[in-house]
């Protein structure tokens, strides 16, 4: 059982930490990518909120292209 717990929590950490930093390049908080360790739906969560949320360090370009 334990080694099934840790395989887990590396496979959990190995894609949380690419999260964290992609969450921090769009100008959110990094613990938004503890969603990752949800079961099931934690990463439809992570793309369903990078793609529909306005990210915060987003700059609209003014000259309309």
């Amino acid at each position: 059982m334990f080694p099934e717990i840790a395989h887990v929590i590396i496979v959990g950490l190995v894609i949380f930490l690419p999260v964290s930093l992609i969450y921090r390049k769009a100008g959110f908080h990094p613990a938004w990518a503890s969603l990752v360790f949800l079961p099931g739906f934690g990463l439809l969560l992570i793309f369903l909120q990078l793609a529909f949320v306005p990210w915060p360090n987003h700059k609209d370009n003014k000259m309309g292209l």
